[in-house]
């Protein structure tokens, strides 16, 4: 495992070079990456077991969705098909987060070495058993990545409640934390 200093998104750094496409979801990753990082960051194991309500997931539970939630945009940047979230390995915390951090960064990468045409030719590739079809990239911004800032955002509101409240030095609009 890596030293946790050495995980990405401690800040998000500079602007891409261009607006482009590619760049613009870059960047939205990237805020999604600082977001998580953030969120994330000492987090307990009362925190990780903390849930609104009984019928609710715990934050550890909702950081695996997260990372289901990665998995399934880093395969759509590949142009691979995603099929039904598969069974995994439980991943004890610590690992969890490194793996989405470094998946995000990934993705986050993938996507600033993408060309105009690479990325008009990006599409959401499902498969279901025997079934193979196409969902227009569209349905990426208000799915997997909207949700996943979504539940980010309710990691910080966990935390909040269980008592251990975000880093009140993080600035997300500038992606780099107030001195």
């Amino acid at each position: 495992m890596k030293n946790l200093n050495e995980l990405p998104y401690k800040e998000i750094g500079g602007f891409p070079d261009s607006f482009s496409a590619g760049n613009i979801l870059k960047r939205l990753i990237d805020g999604l990456g600082y977001r998580y990082y953030w969120a994330t960051d000492s987090l307990n194991t009362h925190d990780l077991q903390f849930k609104a309500s009984p019928e609710a997931r715990t934050s550890l539970e909702t950081l695996e969705h997260i990372l289901d939630l990665t998995d399934f945009v880093l395969r759509i940047v590949q142009g691979k098909y995603n099929t039904s979230f598969p069974e995994k390995e439980k991943l004890d915390f610590e690992s969890l987060r490194e793996h989405t951090l470094l998946e995000l960064k990934t993705i986050s990468q993938l996507l600033g070495q993408m060309t105009d045409d690479e990325f008009k030719s990006l599409e959401i590739l499902i498969q279901r058993n025997d079934q193979r079809f196409s969902i227009p990239l569209w349905n990426l911004l208000n799915g997997p990545i909207s949700d996943a800032i979504h539940h980010v955002g309710q990691i910080v509101l966990l935390r909040r409640a269980s008592g251990n409240p975000i880093n009140p030095k993080v600035d997300i609009f500038t992606g780099k934390n107030r001195p």
